[in-house]
């Protein structure tokens, strides 16, 4: 069963990837909310109750995701990525976007390097949407135009 579910989760995931060029802010933080969710959820239990809260962190990982990666507009992007650029592992970077009214906090918490790529950092977001605070964790590595984008 673990196999199976392993396998799935995969594919999903490697499915999803296929298309990221043509991905949606929303549907980046699905996929990276629903596989950190995965992640923590595989944490707790063991045997099938593992396998439960392993399924029950990706659905709430990714809509968790999903809802601030639908709100964070152009403007949020660029503070998202000064953040990862500037600021060092350990501090946050803090905005309001005055026309949705969300609050953000950006915090890269590890410099590490994904598939020969050293420019690559974990991250914690915290963004405060329509009163309901909601946290994320991912990575993003700099592409060669400067931009970071979320590889998980």
């Amino acid at each position: 069963m673990k196999k199976i579910f392993t396998a799935c989760l995969v594919l999903l995931c490697s499915a999803g990837l296929i298309g990221c060029q043509n991905m949606s802010k929303q549907d980046i933080g699905v996929l990276t909310g629903g596989a950190a969710g995965a992640l923590l959820g595989s944490t707790v239990g063991g045997g099938s109750g593992r396998i439960v809260a392993t399924a029950v962190g990706a659905i709430a990982g990714a809509v968790i995701g999903g809802a601030i990666g639908k709100n964070m507009d152009d403007t949020d992007k660029l503070r998202m990525n000064r953040a990862l650029d500037d600021n060092p592992v350990g501090k946050p970077a803090y905005w309001h976007n005055a026309e949705s009214g969300a609050n953000y906090e950006v915090v890269p918490v590890k410099n590490v390097t994904i598939e020969g790529n050293e420019y690559c950092r974990e991250y914690r977001t915290v963004a405060v949407i329509a009163g309901k605070k909601q946290q994320m964790y991912g990575t993003a590595c700099r592409q060669p135009d400067g931009t970071w984008q979320a590889v998980s």
